[in-house]
């Protein structure tokens, strides 16, 4: 698959973030060296909360399913 396109970029990159940060709540595995996805997307959304609060908002901030 070729994603093309600085909007599908950065839909991907939600994506990408969502599903990591999923797997870190289910089996606590990091996807990132250093730096986890659940205090990536605090810092860049500036959501708070725990790991499955940020993770409803960021979905529903972003209408990903």
């Amino acid at each position: 698959m070729l994603i093309t396109g600085e909007d599908n970029i950065k839909k991907f990159r939600l994506i990408a973030l969502k599903h990591a940060l999923d797997l870190e709540i289910k089996t606590g595995m990091r996807i990132h060296r250093g730096r986890t996805a659940y205090a990536i997307i605090k810092d860049e959304f500036k959501l708070k909360g725990n790991k499955q609060k940020v993770l409803e908002q960021f979905i529903e901030l972003h209408n990903l399913t």
